[in-house]
């Protein structure tokens, strides 16, 4: 049997493709324990700890900030152990920190709580990793390198369309069950990733001499810092959208994501095979083009209608942006150091999620949580023109190829 090929039974599919849907349907199922956790976990905070938007912010961005740390960790295993290998334990890790987030509601003063709950998200950042890298590195093994573009637009779709669909899930169920039956919940989603995932064999991972992370980092860091500035608009609406809504007295708090992981699921499904095609940086351009609008739209927003358009344009404008780079990563790295490039590459997109919300939670205690956007506006502004130079340089150097 060929290592690419899953077990012959009735329950798993059996070609390339058909692998890759079922994987990312395991990490739809699994990630909804992240979407469901995102909003829930701000205003739980906020709301009845009463600790302010900076610890918000805290709360929510903690988690990316685990999953910085842990990148380049979840690369070299996946190099070394395969993208199976990788994934599977951080399906386990997710339900741990379920556990752990379970255990912080039941502790009845606030600071003590509030530490369990931020460890619960540290182990949530860690499980992160390792299921996302793990399975970028299985898919791309599964593929082959030349798909490397549609591979990512696949598992983007998996992760945004949970977190369109986690988000109004898990604010429903907080507002029935409080953050418990948010917790359980999330225990229950990674389970059932892990039942579809284990009955699929490995993609063997290539053999070569390993080279370090930081030599890595440095043949893919303006393609990162494109993805860096990107992810601070997304994460300024995971964070700050649900408060915005409350606090202005707006209905419909919960479809600010849902109209952003919409838009972002539409789009990859009509245009993720663009930077296969065309090219990542002129992907990237129009991408980021978009993007700074939605933002812009959030920030001056009067209205919950033009707000909800804001998210949708940001959505629209994130999606290409992590698979147009992400394929200028593959292109630059020899397959044996493919997972080691991704979870570096990925690191600069978790950055901008840890940074943003503690960052901005501090502007918008001070200025208003409307800021947060504002900031994600001049971001965006500053990805555009990066995108924009890294496709002239492109342009010039295929002009210049004999």
């Amino acid at each position: 049997m060929s290592p690419t090929t899953p077990p012959a039974t009735a329950s798993t599919p059996q070609t390339p493709m058909s692998v890759l849907y079922w994987l990312v349907g395991a990490l739809f199922l699994s990630y909804l324990c992240v979407a469901m956790s995102m909003p829930t976990t701000a205003i739980q905070v906020a709301t009845k700890l009463h600790m302010g938007n900076a610890m918000a912010g805290l709360a929510v961005g903690v988690a990316f900030a685990s999953t910085i740390l842990t990148r380049g960790f979840a690369g070299r295993l996946a190099d070394q152990k395969g993208g199976r290998h990788c994934m599977v334990l951080g399906l386990v890790l997710y339900a741990l920190s379920s556990l752990i987030c379970i255990g912080a509601t039941w502790i009845q003063a606030a600071v003590p709580g509030f530490l369990v709950l931020i460890l619960g998200r540290l182990v949530l950042g860690l499980g992160e990793s390792l299921t996302v890298v793990g399975l970028l590195a299985w898919s791309i093994g599964l593929m082959g390198h030349h798909r490397s573009g549609r591979v990512l637009s696949v598992v983007g779709m998996g992760m945004y369309g949970s977190l369109a669909a986690g988000s109004p899930l898990g604010l429903a169920i907080y507002d029935h069950a409080g953050y418990l039956g948010v917790g359980l919940a999330c225990l229950v989603a990674p389970l059932a990733g892990l039942v579809m995932v284990v009955p699929v064999a490995p993609v063997a991972p290539h053999p070569g001499e390993r080279q370090p992370l930081t030599s890595v980092i440095a043949r893919i860091r303006d393609l990162g810092f494109i993805v860096f500035l990107q992810g601070i608009g997304f994460a300024a609406i995971g964070a700050f959208m649900p408060l915005i809504f409350l606090h202005q007295h707006w209905p419909h708090a919960s479809l600010g994501l849902t109209f952003f992981g919409g838009a972002f699921v539409l789009v990859r499904v009509m245009c993720g095979h663009l930077p296969d095609k065309i090219g990542g940086a002129r992907v990237a351009v129009l991408s980021m083009g978009v993007e700074t609008c939605g933002q812009l739209l959030l920030w001056s927003a009067t209205a919950p209608g033009l707000a909800l358009v804001g998210a949708a344009l940001t959505g629209a404008g994130c999606s290409m942006i992590f698979p147009a780079m992400g394929m200028e990563v593959v292109r630059r790295v020899s397959p044996h150091m493919r997972g080691t490039a991704m979870g570096g590459f990925a690191a600069f997109q978790d950055l901008a999620y840890g940074a943003t919300g503690p960052l901005t939670g501090l502007l918008a205690d001070r200025m208003g949580e409307n800021v947060v956007f504002l900031v994600g506006a001049l971001a965006a502004c500053g990805g555009f023109e990066l995108s924009l130079s890294l496709a002239l340089k492109e342009a010039r150097q295929t002009r210049e190829s004999p």
